[in-house]
């Protein structure tokens, strides 16, 4: 996560409380004992995760946006093109993000589920104008998707920059769901002949793959092999000339 200590981000900062909120939108009616109300539960979920959807709508249509995001303390980063329609106009959004653990199966197909952990998070972004804390999330959003890349590549030029839109979402209103364990099931399921357990899930990385235009003969850069899975070894093609 990264951290910024700024006169523009303490304007925006709000007083938010050690456990998770409870309104009408959060609250699970069914399933409670899967309610998280850390937190500290929220902000791991969020560091963990690569991707978040975005909801949104466009011209009174729903639509659901796949997307990086970053989180700098209370604040949920997101960002776009500055042509997007679905981020011309926002009104209340909703992001959601879920950690696949495990698939849960069971002797019958009712009570066959996801050992998972997800959270939900409802609030009306504000647009970033001011330029420290526009280049600040796009380094939270970098560094969620690819750990130490912010340090080594070129910057945003001031093209780039302009034609990035930049959204702060609070993390004031959000709710936190896990599910894990075996699966559950009725008395009378018990006796069939029927396996029932649970697959874990996990997400791994392969060695990196280095892009065939690459000029320079470079080693793919620790803070990438960090990441892979196991004891493969990195994927090197042979760089060529620019075109």
């Amino acid at each position: 996560m990264v951290e910024i200590s700024t006169s523009f981000y303490a304007e925006h900062m709000t007083s938010i409380e050690p456990e998770l909120s409870s309104t009408e939108r959060t609250r699970l009616n069914r399933g409670r004992h899967k309610t998280r109300t850390d937190r500290a539960e929220l902000y791991h979920l969020l560091d963990e995760g690569l991707v978040c959807h975005l909801g949104v709508l466009v011209e009174g249509t729903p639509r659901v946006l796949p997307t990086g995001y970053g989180r700098i303390d209370d604040t949920l980063y997101l960002h776009g093109s500055t042509g997007a329609r679905s981020l011309r106009e926002l009104g209340e959004v909703c992001v959601t993000i879920t950690l696949l653990d495990g698939i849960v199966m069971a002797r019958s197909a009712f009570h066959h589920s996801m050992n998972h952990r997800s959270a939900m998070i409802f609030g009306t972004p504000r647009v970033v104008t001011a330029p420290e804390e526009h280049e600040a999330a796009l380094r939270a959003i970098t560094e969620q998707l690819a750990p130490g890349q912010w340090d080594v590549v070129r910057r945003p030029d001031a093209k780039e920059t302009a034609a990035t839109r930049v959204l702060a979402l609070p993390l004031t209103e959000a709710s936190v769901k896990v599910r894990t364990g075996p699966p559950t099931g009725d008395e009378v399921d018990y006796d069939l002949p029927v396996w029932a357990g649970v697959l874990p899930v996990r997400t791994v990385f392969d060695p990196a793959i280095t892009a065939p235009d690459l000029v320079h003969d470079l080693p793919v850069p620790e803070h990438v092999t960090a990441r892979v899975t196991g004891t493969a070894q990195d994927v090197r093609v042979r760089p060529r000339g620019r075109r």
